[in-house]
């Protein structure tokens, strides 16, 4: 069964549009999971736009599903990852000056410097995910990095699928039974959305877990948190 892990980043961009502890940042990702989620994610960013280091130490103790921090792995990053060891570290190769991610690592051409930072934090007892576009050769030398798992960077997904959904999805199934077949395990995120989830989670058939968070705080506007995350978890089945 594929799980659900919501990013709660755009609940810490509206508390710090205004200021102060409002929406709580804590207590929102306690209701998600008490709602239904099988998991938190947070990016932590360096200029803390959204998410902030304070953050993530409140975060920690009170989590009781599956704790997900992402991040580009520098030394802050590390810092973190080392200290609170969350059930998840996945690497996102974007520097502190983007918007978002918007691609997967090229894993080829910075073999040894993954191949490091994830013995690392495997030693720490954390699984490891590696963000990655839905590429044979990027899947394979995942593998030899050592990683656990793969987050496939599903933009391109998400952007074709209105025009050519079974075109949209074609490299990620041919990439996910080349990770399954490896013993990877996969997960997806970045602009799935209740329009597009259901298909692409049924058509690679072997998807250990999504992590959303724009979509899913955007519906909530619409639909309250604790129903939107029930219909998100129905385009599981």
């Amino acid at each position: 069964m594929t799980k659900l892990s919501v990013n709660i980043n755009k609940v810490a961009t509206l508390r710090n549009a205004r200021g102060g502890a409002v929406p709580n940042v804590v207590q929102f990702a306690r209701d998600c999971e008490r709602f239904g989620a099988d998991g938190i994610t947070v990016h932590p960013r360096p200029d803390e736009r959204h998410i902030t280091l304070r953050d993530v130490y409140d975060l920690a103790p009170v989590i009781t599903t599956e704790f997900n921090i992402e991040g580009y792995p520098d030394q802050r990053y590390m810092d973190i990852i080392r200290e609170i060891k969350p059930a998840q570290a996945t690497l996102v190769p974007d520097p502190p000056d983007v918007i978002t991610s918007n691609t997967g690592w090229d894993v080829i051409a910075h073999m040894q410097q993954l191949t490091d930072i994830i013995a690392e934090i495997k030693s720490y007892g954390c699984r490891v995910s590696i963000f990655l576009n839905p590429e044979i050769a990027q899947v394979e030398a995942a593998k030899r990095s050592g990683t656990d798992r793969i987050e496939f960077y599903t933009g391109p997904y998400a952007e074709n699928f209105a025009h050519n959904p079974e075109q949209a999805v074609a490299p990620y199934i041919t990439a996910a039974r080349a990770a399954h077949t490896l013993g990877l395990g996969v997960n997806a995120g970045h602009d799935l959305s209740l329009q597009n989830l259901h298909y692409f989670i049924h058509a690679l058939q072997v998807v250990d877990e999504v992590s959303i968070g724009h979509a899913i705080i955007s519906d909530a506007l619409y639909y309250g948190i604790e129903n939107t995350i029930q219909m998100y978890k129905r385009k599981f089945f």
